[in-house]
């Protein structure tokens, strides 16, 4: 506790240093696959279903990025630190269904973990996110996320 009556975790986003440390934990059935303190933070959503033995591929696992690197689609790119923090979410390496952006690392965090419940309740539109539907798979998928 600090001599002013707070705790750090009273202390709001903008207060707080944005260094990663007690970064709020993901929702339930996410994980944090890697946090990167004041870098990238990777969440992963249910890992242990996303394999072939489940009729899920591993490829397919729902996976939400935040990082603030260059998106730009030339050759060195991802390696330029931006001013602009972005949380996306993507349900193959080139399906990507959520992406927004945020000032800081602590937002983003945040935001990250906003999307992944909307995913979790199964408010995220997935299906919108593919050229060529694929069935089955959504099928599958509601099924994990138990959408109707």
């Amino acid at each position: 506790m600090s001599g002013d009556g707070t705790s750090n975790g009273d202390l709001s986003a903008d207060d707080s240093p944005d260094d990663g440390s007690g970064a709020p934990d993901p929702p339930p059935g996410w994980t944090v696959w890697n946090d990167e303190p004041r870098g990238r933070r990777i969440l992963v959503y249910r890992p242990e279903v996303f394999n072939e033995a489940n009729d899920l591929p591993a490829p397919c696992l729902p996976t939400i990025l935040v990082s603030n690197r260059s998106r730009a689609p030339r050759p060195g790119a991802s390696r330029v630190r931006t001013d602009t923090w972005r949380a996306v979410l993507t349900l193959e390496p080139e399906v990507e269904a959520v992406t927004e952006a945020y000032d800081t690392r602590a937002a983003a965090v945040e935001g990250a973990n906003d999307i992944a419940s909307r995913f979790a309740a199964g408010a995220v539109d997935y299906r919108a996110a593919y050229q060529v539907p694929r069935e089955d798979y959504f099928e599958r998928l509601d099924e994990v996320i138990g959408r109707e």
